[in-house]
């Protein structure tokens, strides 16, 4: 299996519900760095996994709803608690849909899976992975 990934970063504000989260329930921030991972079986004819300008810019087109926002405030996510793993998934889910959407060039339509991982700090991250067509 093939790889190809590209990083970004976006900064967010938030809160949880539930004891479990203790003082993350106020209003904190976070940098997250977002690595997006596209794999593929063969490489392409011209010997790549997807075009790396292309999937970067579908990472940056992705992200650029959430940086600097507070998502407590997206309506998007009323409701929802905004954990690293769920901001994993919904980033997967547009970098799956950018995909699809041919976003990503030629080649793109060779991907089989990504993965997204959310780096919360030096110490811990998280990641949701799956193949683009069952997104």
């Amino acid at each position: 299996m093939y790889a190809v990934e590209v990083r970004d970063h976006i900064m967010i504000a938030h809160s949880f519900r539930g004891e479990l989260f203790g003082p993350a329930q106020r209003l904190h921030g976070a940098t997250f760095v977002v690595d997006v991972a596209f794999f593929r079986e063969d490489i392409t004819e011209d010997g790549v996994v997807v075009d790396i300008g292309r999937a970067h810019d579908a990472l940056k087109a992705t992200l650029g709803p959430l940086n600097y926002r507070n998502l407590d405030d997206v309506p998007e996510f009323a409701g929802k608690q905004t954990t690293t793993e769920f901001l994993s998934r919904h980033i997967f889910d547009r970098m799956a849909q950018a995909c699809r959407r041919g976003d990503l060039g030629p080649g793109g339509e060779g991907i089989a899976r990504i993965r997204v991982t959310l780096h919360e700090s030096h110490v811990a991250r998280a990641w949701y992975e799956g193949p683009v067509s069952g997104a």
